[in-house]
């Protein structure tokens, strides 16, 4: 096999959840252990792994704890989803995704096994179980795990991690996890391990309690960064968040987003605990992973700044009602100084309408029709944008709904993509192209 034609093998013959929602999950564990055995169990291998979980921000710690880990000199593994441009953003060891050669053979292997066909594993199975024989075949030192879904029952939850981590909760997959805070938060907490501290990022109410009752059952120390965050303020000072006083000194953090000053609070807290088994993390680490952790890991998508001017050009991955609470402001605040252009898709299951309620009425919307087989057709989109007193049109493409907005924009004036990870993906993968 090509590796085009393996990942034409992983999209199209293995349920993804990219592409089907709901019909591509499989709650439990008992195929991922089979398939973990067939390889010698991996994650029993490890020699230490940290689990990101939580609705919103699990992207930018994970990728930022691995920034850090790396700029400390140790040889880090870092498994995150979903992927923008090229699968192999999922799997990277020092940043440097995993080779196609690799997946190549690794999926080949699988299919050798009639055993492991009949189990029918889902994508996101399969993935993982690469991942971590591929992290530990390449002896990483640490392996940063981005929960997939949910946790209690997700794949990844088959790890034994040094510290596990919880960002936050609010609603999103709902049909999946429950209708509640406190519901979706039972499951999130089920990565919570006997003995195993937890590091929460912003908890209140039920939903703590929620957590607190965990952390109580399996005799595990927990602490709630938005208590006492780890810096004194956080402000914005050129292309940086500037963090005051922290235990490391001054801070620049190089993801910008609002939604970025909680997920430092989370960070710091998570370093607070790693400092007792990572002993060469060092304050020139902690500062140079917040930097340039774009670069050292190959993150994207989040309040990325991918043009200054004439035309300023942003995208970001927010798409629950958790990051847009967030996002709205921010886009809110932009739309009040100039005008914003608004490119925004959308998958089916999601609460499109209290999205909606974020948004700026005062933008210039193009809506567009994501390329994934959920994605939500352009005009059901605007239909739904008329509503809420978000005039715009309808593409069938996010390019079409972008190259428009670049007709239409001046001097000045802001575009932003969004409303989907898809979206940006396909964004991105339209600007990759012409480059």
């Amino acid at each position: 096999m090509t590796y085009a034609e393996t990942i034409d093998f992983l999209y199209s013959q293995v349920p993804m959840f990219q592409n089907l929602g709901a019909g591509a999950y499989k709650p439990g564990l008992d195929t991922t252990l089979a398939l973990a055995k067939y390889w010698h169990n991996p994650h029993k291998k490890l020699r230490a792994a940290v689990h990101v979980g939580g609705t919103n921000g699990k992207g930018s710690t994970a990728h930022t704890l691995a920034a850090i880990l790396q700029s400390a000199g140790y040889k880090t593994g870092l498994y995150t989803s979903p992927h923008l441009i090229d699968f192999r953003e999922r799997i990277r060891v020092n940043g440097t995704p995993i080779a196609e050669k690799y997946v190549t053979d690794f999926v080949e292997e699988y299919l050798a096994q009639e055993n492991l066909i009949e189990l029918h594993p889902t994508f996101f199975e399969l993935t993982t179980i690469m991942a971590l024989n591929y992290f530990v075949e390449c002896d990483v030192d640490v392996a940063i795990i981005e929960v997939g879904l949910g946790g209690r029952l997700d794949c990844t939850n088959i790890i034994m991690p040094c510290l596990s981590i919880i960002t936050n909760i609010s609603l999103d997959h709902t049909a999946l996890l429950g209708n509640t805070e406190p519901e979706i938060a039972h499951e999130k907490a089920g990565i919570i391990k006997s003995g195993v501290p937890i590091v929460i990022g912003n908890a209140h109410g039920a939903v703590r309690d929620v957590f607190e009752r965990k952390a109580t059952e399996t005799n595990s120390e927990i602490i709630y960064a938005s208590d006492s965050p780890l810096y004194s303020s956080a402000s914005v000072v050129g292309n940086y968040i500037t963090y005051t006083r922290t235990p490391w000194g001054d801070i620049q953090g190089e993801l910008t987003g609002d939604c970025q000053i909680e997920n430092t609070a989370t960070i710091l807290a998570a370093l607070k605990f790693l400092e007792r088994k990572f002993e060469k993390i060092t304050k020139a680490a902690v500062l140079n992973g917040f930097k340039n952790v774009c670069e050292l890991t190959g993150f994207m998508g989040r309040w990325m700044v991918i043009s200054e001017g004439p035309i300023k050009i942003i995208c970001d991955t927010g798409h629950n009602i958790g990051g847009w609470i967030l996002l709205g402001a921010k886009l809110k605040e932009i739309a009040s100084k100039s005008q914003l252009h608004m490119v925004l898709g959308f998958v089916n299951d999601k609460d499109i309408n209290a999205i909606m309620e974020q948004m700026p009425t005062g933008a210039s919307y193009y809506f567009a029709s994501p390329s994934v087989k959920r994605g939500r057709i352009a005009g059901e989109t605007a239909l739904l944008g008329a509503a809420h007193n978000l005039k715009g049109r309808a593409f069938d493409s996010v390019k079409d709904a972008y190259n428009a907005a670049m007709n239409d924009a001046k001097i000045g004036d802001t575009i932003f993509i969004g409303g989907s990870t898809f979206v940006v993906a396909d964004f991105l993968s339209t600007i990759s192209l012409k480059k």
